[in-house]
This record gives C-alpha cells, structure tokens and sequence, in this order.
C-alpha cells in the first residue's frame, strides 16, 4: 500500500530577520572564533584560470536607500563554462574556482564586492547558449523568501541578443535590469527591490 504523504504541512514564511548576515558572515561581523574566514568569502586563489574581474553589487530598497544589512550569493561557471557540481557531467570545472560567493552588504555603503572570473558561457536545456552571467541570491529582512535574480555583463552584447532566459522576458524595456554596466576595474550591479527600476526576478 502506497504510504499517504500529506502528513506534513508547510510551515508558515517568515523574514530572515535583521540579524542573517551576522550568522551567516560572522568575520564580517566581527565575531571571531567561528570560521578561520567566512564561507564563501573566497573564490579564487593564484591558480585560477580565465579572466579577473570585480563584481560591485547594491540592493534597493522601494525609496531608492541602499540595504546594509542584506547578503548576496552568486553561483557561476568557471572560465569554460563548468559548473563546480557534483552534477556537472560536460566536464571537470577549474578545481582552484569554487563557483559560489557570499557577501553582506557594507553597513555603510550597502555595497559588497566579489572577487571572481569572468565565466563561460553555459547551454541552456535546449542546447542553445547562454550568455555569460551569474545567479544571484538576496535575503534581508522583509523578505520571505529569498530572490533569484540574474547578473548579465553589459560588454556581452551579442551574447545576451541570443541569450534563451534575457529572449523570455516580456517587457523588453526591463532586460536591462539585469545587466551591469563596467565601471572602470569593476561590473556595477544594483539590484532594485522595488519601484520604477525594480529587477527581474525569477520564481524558480
């Protein structure tokens, strides 16, 4: 006999509360003793192949203020475009890459910064490229789940023409939404919660 699973039901949502970032990033927070540096701090090291870059991003609150006490996570492929995953079956990622960032936001600018490589570009279910670019996480207080938005790269043009995802999205003019222009050393990301500039999010 088939065993009945409707014995658990959801929990109700709740924020992730003023205090994420602390337990998440407790170095950052100046708590000492917990990790020798905080996970995800480091994503690359001298050995990683492929092209430096700077990752600059700011969450937006509906009045246009700058969180300070949001935390960010980006997940990408290496410079070839592999994933550091168990699940990866194209190859073998750069194994001195980890793929994955976490950052809090700067109590004073409501910025953070992640030190990473340009990443290759990754086939979509259908087998057509995607244009290069980062899944991005962000939690903060007032936020019941945490969204998933995308980081594209301004100076991919052509690639992002033929992206499959950037294609999907209805309203053209909010495409740009999602690409962070170069500033200098750095790609410049500020993600709008609310308001006329709000981001693209995804429900996945």
């Amino acid at each position: 006999m088939v065993q009945a699973l409707d014995r658990f039901k959801e929990s109700p949502s709740q924020t992730a509360g003023p205090y994420v970032h602390i337990g998440l990033t407790p170095n950052f927070a100046e708590i000492a003793g917990v990790y020798d540096h905080d996970l995800g701090d480091v994503m690359v090291n001298d050995a990683t192949k492929g092209e430096r870059i700077s990752v600059r991003v700011r969450v937006i609150d509906g009045l246009g203020t700058p969180l300070k006490d949001a935390l960010v996570e980006i997940w990408q492929a290496d410079h070839a475009g592999l994933y550091n995953s168990p699940s990866e079956r194209r190859g073998k990622a750069d194994p001195h890459f980890t793929g994955w960032g976490r950052k809090a936001t700067n109590m004073t600018t409501g910025e953070c910064v992640f030190e990473t490589v340009k990443p290759g570009r990754v086939p979509f279910k259908d087998g057509r490229l995607m244009a290069p670019h980062l899944t991005v996480w962000i939690v903060a207080r007032g936020i019941n789940l945490g969204l998933h938005t995308r980081l594209y790269f301004a100076d991919e043009a052509e690639a992002n023409a033929e992206d499959p995802v950037l294609a999907r999205i209805e309203h053209r003019h909010r495409v740009a939404t999602l690409v962070a222009a170069r500033e200098g050393d750095a790609y410049v990301f500020d993600i709008h919660l609310q308001g006329e500039h709000e981001t693209v999010f995804f429900d996945i």
